[in-house]
């Protein structure tokens, strides 16, 4: 520029400059302390839609309310909330911290809203477990709405949206403010109404594992304490003194077929008077049912690593189950052929030591669908096994897919639906009861079918001595009190999440020689109450394996054994 320019010019020639800084900052911004605290009552809510529905049914359920504790609801836990974000944000990180929360959120506030779940450290675990089949098992458009809704468009107004900076010192200041008032507000509040919010919480205990996301949170700090920053533990041998206790006078092999069932639950069993014909197929084979079972767990990746582990469901731990032998290690130290058929997504680690066939769900074959495969696979797996038997001693588990959902309808073929109308969708809320029981009966009556082929192919066996014994993992939730699917805290879980579907088969051969007492046996199954923790020590019994692991109260054959009993029981005393 000249030194001659006139300032009329100079002028003049930044005037576009300014004008274009002034349209490049943004219309409207936020402080940091303010996008905290809105975001405090965004949580509240929209993403704890759940706990605001839960509280609101308590409060109409009580006879007598005060209107100011109704009223000071929501100042408490936006109060609470802003507290802590605000703790979670003093490094100037608001926009990832909130964006990370609200999308998380939003996935555990769908599926809390829609089939009451509860997501705590065994629902974590259970979530890590999921393969992909699984997972889109669970995708919707309703899902799929739900999150774009209350997770995508609020996170993308949040990174879309202008923050007020100050220097880090009053930024810092307004935090701390804003942290003191809050805990001003929870302490004025706690000082009127304590005896309301106590009387709530401790007759709906609950309550508190619904919070989005601070029990999540908190939940999934304990997984990652316990799976990576404790101690390695050991690897600890069991039953390193097992062997079988008994040859069989007869000389035909045997073979006991344990099926681990999924997502079955007693109540809409036809053997547990369910007034449909939901065991249709094995009614006529003569199977001894047990009524009252109760499982470990109430999702897969706590239930089956515990029913086969010498740990007992009230000291279970997964961390010490997967650094010890369980009971298919002993059962094969014994001397006795073991296989593990899967057709579940996994074994939990229980199989791991063992010979093991997975089928795979993209097989070029009609009962696979890419995702899952149906049970069928089971059957033709088992065929084929048992044309090669060359052991004396053999046990073979079919873990099943079962009444996996919530895509119920993917799990029997289109002629096993028997009962109609059935729901042919994955977001089962929003299926009428009728058609989602008919859709879960459907399974059972499917899974019933494959569990009568199960026994027609032994059968068919009269050079084997054969056994079939089929247990649930866990049960299931179809709508009642507002919960679906399963994995519930098990202090919390209804009882069609843990009460569990057991029965029998065994041949004639088999029966001689065990010398078993099946009237005995039938009577048992009718009247004691048993659980996952009996199933252990009753295939050691059933396969003769001698080891001072066994306890004998724990066999529910115990009871209706004869001679062999007695032999193995002096066996294991030694």
């Amino acid at each position: 520029m000249s030194i001659f320019t006139p300032p009329s010019a100079v002028s003049a020639s930044h005037a576009p400059t300014q004008h274009k800084s002034a349209q490049s900052r943004p219309a409207f911004g936020l402080t940091p302390a303010r996008l905290v605290l809105f975001s405090a009552g965004y949580f509240f809510l929209v993403l704890n839609v759940a706990l605001l529905a839960k509280l609101l049914g308590i409060i109409n359920a009580l006879d007598q309310v005060s209107p100011g504790f109704v009223l000071t609801i929501p100042l408490f836990f936006v109060a609470c909330f802003n507290a802590i974000f605000s703790l979670f944000t003093v490094f100037r990180c608001e926009k990832p911290v909130l964006i990370f929360f609200i999308l998380l959120s939003s996935l555990l506030s769908y599926a809390m809203y829609n089939y009451g779940t509860i997501v705590d450290r065994d629902m974590i675990v259970n979530i890590l477990e999921t393969n992909a089949g699984e997972a889109k098992s669970y995708l919707n458009l309703t899902a799929g709405l739900w999150f774009v809704f209350t997770g995508v468009l609020p996170a993308a107004l949040i990174l879309k949206l202008h923050i007020k900076r100050s220097t880090v010192v009053r930024e810092l200041l307004m935090k701390l403010v804003s942290i003191i008032v809050s805990a001003l507000v929870i302490l004025l509040i706690a000082t009127f109404y304590y005896k309301d919010y106590a009387s709530v919480g401790r007759n709906n205990a609950y309550l508190n594992k619904m919070i989005i996301p601070t029990h999540f949170t908190h939940s999934l700090y304990g997984y990652v304490q316990d799976t990576y920053f404790k101690e390695d533990i050991p690897y600890r041998p069991l039953g390193e003194d097992a062997t079988l206790s008994a040859q069989s006078p007869d000389s035909r092999k045997q073979l006991l077929v344990l099926m681990v069932g999924e997502t079955a639950r007693a109540d809409n069993f036809q053997y547990g008077g369910y007034e449909r014909d939901t065991n249709a197929f094995t009614q006529p084979l003569g199977v001894t049912y047990f009524q009252q079972v109760s499982s470990c767990g109430t999702a897969t990746a706590v239930s089956v690593p515990c029913m086969f582990s010498r740990l007992s469901k009230s000291d279970f731990s997964d961390t010490q189950a997967a650094n010890q032998d369980n009971l298919m290690d002993i059962v094969q130290r014994a001397g006795i052929n073991t296989l593990w058929l899967e057709n579940d997504g996994g074994c939990k680690g229980v199989c791991e030591r063992i010979k093991t066939i997975e089928f795979k769900p993209d097989a070029n074959t009609p009962v696979c669908d890419g995702d899952y495969c149906q049970d069928q696979v089971l059957l033709d797996g088992l065929s084929a096994q048992l044309d090669q038997l060359s052991e004396q001693n053999n046990m073979i588990v079919l873990h099943m897919v079962g009444s996996h959902g919530p895509t119920y309808y993917k799990r029997y073929p289109a002629e096993f639906s028997h009962f109609q109308p059935d729901c042919q969708r994955s977001d089962i809320q929003n299926c009428d009861a009728r058609q989602l029981n008919n859709t879960y009966d459907n399974t059972l009556y499917y899974s019933d079918y494959i569990m009568s082929k199960v026994i027609t192919l032994l059968k068919q066996r009269q050079n084997l001595s054969t056994g079939m014994l089929y247990v649930s993992d866990h049960g299931e939730s179809l709508g009642e009190s507002g919960l679906y699917l399963h994995g519930m805290p098990y202090s919390l879980a209804p009882t069609e999440q843990t009460h569990v579907p057991m029965l029998t088969w065994f041949s004639d051969a088999f029966v001689a020689d065990k010398q078993l007492d099946e009237q005995c046996l039938r009577q048992d199954a009718k009247n004691s109450v048993y659980s996952h923790d009996n199933l252990f020590d009753s295939i050691l019994g059933l396969m003769n394996v001698s080891t001072d692991l066994y306890q004998a109260q724990l066999d529910v054959f115990n009871g209706c054994r004869g001679q062999g009993r007695i032999a193995l029981n002096q066996a294991s005393s030694k």
